[in-house]
């Protein structure tokens, strides 16, 4: 199938499915305002094989070393999925299927199932990461980009709000340094552990709150920018090929989810 431009519609949902972009959802739709920031590099775009930064870019599989383009030097950045082109799957009116085959720069095959579908009054995402040969450690993750503002006269900015059980120590390198936290006040770009799942809710006042959930225990929260903020799921926290790897095997592949809840208010 093609991998141009899905359009998936659910009441007065509407979300937008780019596979020729990185997989991402670039559009968001509730009642016609659009919960997303646009652009090329915004949106929603998956996390995968690895997510946020990778320190200098290396990391071990047992005992092979491997070493990754700097893209976000001194460190490699939100794996590679988002940059390239993924395939058409299966599409409906509510729910699109599209995958993409991991290829060089990262160092194994394997292919990434993402599926995207859209109620009344939910979006939810999952994916999967597949081997059919050598076994490696690999993450997931989704890096929403918000809309602070959802406009209009009077329009308050968003508000964050969730329960941390700890935060992951960020050093001058913005990688967690290994040490465990009470949750600091923000401004954040900073990951959080939730054992008991992902738990966060965006709050427009007066328009719109919007719940994202997920059973995995690793959330980054991005809030540094002024047009759009970040709630970003994820089977692990930045550096975690190297300090908290899964492993991805030919019987047993790599699966997470998230769920975005809204209510109009």
């Amino acid at each position: 199938m093609s991998n141009e431009d899905i359009t998936l519609t659910a009441g007065d949902a509407e979300a937008t499915v780019s596979p020729a972009a990185g997989g991402r959802v670039t559009g968001l739709r509730v009642s016609g305002t659009e919960l997303l920031r646009q652009g090329d590099k915004f949106g929603c775009f998956p996390m995968v094989p690895w997510c946020g930064r990778t320190r200098e870019g290396r990391f071990l599989n047992g005992g092979t070393p491997h070493a990754l383009p700097l893209n976000a030097p001194p460190h490699a950045i939100h794996g590679t999925a988002r940059d390239g082109v993924w395939s058409t799957a299966r599409k409906s009116a509510d729910e699109a299927v599209i995958t993409y085959d991991l290829v060089d720069p990262w160092p194994y095959s394997g292919r990434v199932t993402q599926a995207v579908t859209l109620t009344e009054d939910n979006l939810s995402l999952t994916m999967s990461v597949e081997t059919y040969d050598v076994s490696f450690p690999a993450q997931i993750g989704w890096h929403p980009w918000f809309n602070r503002s959802l406009g209009g006269d009077g329009a308050q900015d968003v508000r964050i709000d969730f329960t941390a059980a700890w935060q992951e120590e960020r050093g001058d390198d913005h990688l967690p340094t290994g040490r465990r936290v009470d949750p600091l006040p923000g401004p954040w770009d900073d990951c959080f552990g939730m054992p008991g799942g992902v738990d966060v809710t965006l709050t427009w006042p007066g328009r719109l709150e919007l719940k994202v959930a997920s059973r995995e225990e690793w959330v980054v929260v991005y809030d540094e920018q002024e047009a759009a903020v970040c709630v970003e799921p994820q089977t692990g926290p930045p550096n975690g090929l190297n300090t908290a790897p899964r492993l991805v095997t030919p019987i047993e592949p790599l699966e997470a989810a998230t769920t975005w809840t809204w209510r109009r208010l």
